[in-house]
């Protein structure tokens, strides 16, 4: 029996092949919030938002920025755009300055995109733009936009456009905030042929469940549990990725409740579980019936991927569901899949040996020097992959070189970038993804990356961002100041680590890395593990910062004086604690105990400064909410980050609502 979808070449034509099948896609909003939207109502959905974006004056090959928190909406406004030919794209609403400043930046990028929002994230933005002049920016989205408060009767349908293959399906910008942000531009034939691959490599089928909570503004929750989930017609569900933050556990509570049998999540939703699970036993799940686990998105910490799969052993979580993945949004997603079922495979190799051309030495996985690495399998069908030298020259097996792709799911570039375009691609059309890999008895292991990238809970930043954020305090000038993502030994994730020129006494620099890390904390919603001074920053001759030098130097334990000499000075110049002034302050300190365990938190203390990353945040807001329902906005944190000061400003609220 062919394939249901086999015969479809756009994602226009999937919907309408679609429309009739009595599938299915769910909606989880809480422990028992479940809604589902057939297919057929999918389509009728779509069909009516389109007309309501014809009618604003959206046509064929115009952008539309997806600017929405919730996966429903976002789901119906998507497959809107693609059933006109509007190009969606995705971005991601965020907590933070530097989230609005990619909006606007992405706006100003794709000329005059029309946005599809709620109100409220608008309004949002057009405070945020008041305050960085960018008032004009927005002004030009206002009078593109459509708001879903808006949206009241879809009984009439828009006009579908036909897309050819070789058509734009939508546009994924970078994942972290950069001053340029790069859009890899996606056709329709580039994601169709991912759909196929990944359901040919992985073995799915109709009678397969998903479940997701990542974001549908990253590729692996769009296109890897959205469109291709959609393509097999297997039965999806959807949980907010802010619900999982939020209440980690209620992902396998959830999971084994519908029965899954494909799930997924990057390395720090694994630490993110465990932390929250604890000691505590495992009890009242079933999850034997899940087949694959993907763990993608990030370096891969075999460590943490062992963790996990023995803390859920009593839950009957198969050993060898643990799935590890490569890809990249250049790719549509997938590039390298094992084979379903099988065990996952490690290598331990000599962490000085990696360099570009070394030919890979295997070492005992207990010394010093061992990295653990796991395979990431082969080529998904449609997809091929070539490890090379810095000349862009085939290495053979067994050496480390750069990872390049080519195949039908691989971008043909980025939007409107020649510059970038020309960096990425070599001479015969393979493009660079910019990490160092190995073919190991024909498995792909990923072992680093060229490019410089920082990857924090599943998301990629550029370090040159980080160090222009922290740059806008006083002391601190270009080339003075250098970030970069470090796993040190035994940890199970990369930390984000600033290294500050800085040749004055320890007093001097404390209070300067203090601001360092607020600021970059303040504007991102990162965490900055460790702000440590160096003498000297290491440079090529052309100037360009050697990152790589000053992570394995504080690997290596070259930094443990500095660090406990911080630490003393630290604990010396907090004093004695200030005691609470009420009841909400005393709540309030030890709900920020709790979320950020083993920091001891002063009513004064900034949360910025004390490193609260946006996880953080949202943990503490769930927190303030329960006790407090409805008087603590999300974003009031960054207006009132002491305990002291959220309190004066929560007892204002309490005070009028008691009046009222």
């Amino acid at each position: 029996m062919p394939h249901p979808t086999t015969h479809v070449a756009t994602l226009t034509e999937l919907l309408e092949a679609n429309r009739k099948y009595p599938g299915k896609i769910t909606y989880l909003e809480g422990e028992h919030d479940a809604r589902d939207v057939s297919y057929e109502e999918l389509y009728a959905r779509a069909a009516g938002i389109l007309h309501h974006l014809q009618r604003l004056g959206a046509r064929r090959g115009d952008k539309l920025i997806l600017f929405l928190g919730s996966n429903e909406q976002f789901i119906d406004a998507f497959w809107a755009a693609v059933l006109g030919g509007i190009i969606p794209v995705p971005v991601a609403l965020g907590i933070s300055d530097e989230h609005r400043h990619k909006l606007l930046r992405i706006a100003r990028k794709l000329g005059n995109p029309f946005i599809y929002t709620e109100r409220r994230s608008l309004d949002r933005i057009d405070a945020f733009a008041a305050q960085a002049d960018e008032s004009a920016t927005v002004a030009g989205l206002r009078s593109r936009a459509f708001l879903v408060d808006d949206l009241t009767d879809i009984s009439r349908a828009g006009q579908v456009h036909q897309a050819r293959p070789d058509d734009i399906a939508f546009i994924q910008f970078s994942s972290g905030s950069t001053s340029e942000p790069k859009g890899v531009v996606l056709t329709h034939g580039n994601v169709i042929a991912n759909c196929r691959g990944v359901v040919e490599a992985a073995g799915f089928t109709p009678q397969d469940i998903s479940l997701s909570w990542m974001p549908l503004t990253h590729d692996m929750g769009l296109i890897g549990f959205h469109l291709i989930m959609f393509y097999e017609r297997v039965h999806a569900h959807l949980m907010p990725t802010e619900l999982f933050i939020r209440r980690p556990l209620l992902w396998l509570t959830l999971a084994s409740r519908i029965r899954a049998t494909i799930l997924c999540s990057p390395n720090f939703g694994y630490k993110h579980y465990l932390k929250v699970l604890g000691d505590r036993p495992v009890e009242g799940l079933d999850l034997a019936r899940v087949k694959l686990i993907f763990n993608g998105a990030e370096p891969i910490s075999v460590e943490l991927c062992e963790e996990f799969l023995t803390r859920l052993a009593p839950a009957g979580l198969p050993r060898n569901a643990m799935y590890p993945v490569y890809g990249l949004a250049e790719a549509s997603l997938a590039v390298s899949f094992p084979p379903p079922g099988a065990p996952m495979r490690t290598i331990a190799l000599n962490r000085h040996r990696l360099g570009v051309g070394s030919a890979v030495e295997l070492i005992d996985a207990s010394t010093r020097d061992a990295v653990r690495l796991v395979s990431e399998g082969r080529a998904i069908p449609y997809c091929s992959v070539c490890i090379t030298d810095d000349e862009d020259r085939p290495l053979p097996e067994g050496r480390t070189g750069n990872l390049h792709i080519r195949g039908a799911n691989v971008t043909r570039g980025y939007f409107e970038d020649s510059e970038v375009d020309a960096a990425a691609f070599t001479a015969d059309g393979w493009l660079r993804t910019g990490d160092l890999a190995l073919i190991h008895q024909g498995d792909l292991y990923v072992s680093g990356r060229a490019k410089e990238i920082i990857f924090v809970n599943g998301q990629n930043y550029y370090p040159h961002d980080l160090e222009a954020i922290a740059q806008r305090i006083g002391g601190l000038e270009l080339g003075k100041v250098v970030a970069a993502g470090v796993r040190p030994r035994g940890a199970e994730i990369e930390e984000l680590m600033l290294f500050v020129l800085h040749r004055g006494s320890m007093e001097d620099f404390l209070p300067l890395a203090t601001r360092a890390a607020r600021v970059i904390n303040e504007q991102t919603g990162l965490e900055v593990a460790r702000v440590l001074p160096v003498k000297r920053i290491p440079k090529t001759t052309s100037g360009k910062i050697q990152r790589h030098i000053l992570e394995q130097s504080y690997v290596d334990g070259e930094f443990d004086g500095e660090l406990q000499a911080l630490a003393a000075l630290h604990a010396a110049q907090r004093g004695p604690e200030t005691a609470s002034r009420n009841e909400i302050e005393e709540k309030l300190r030890s709900i920020c105990d709790t979320a950020l365990g083993g920091k001891r938190v002063d009513v004064n203390d900034n949360l910025f400064e004390l490193g609260a990353s946006s996880l953080k945040l949202i943990e503490i807001h769930e927190r303030i909410d329960h006790e407090y329902p409805g008087q603590v906005d999300l974003t009031e944190l960054f207006d009132f980050p002491t305990i002291a000061e959220l309190a004066r400003h929560l007892e204002s609220k309490l005070g009028s609502s008691e009046a009222a």
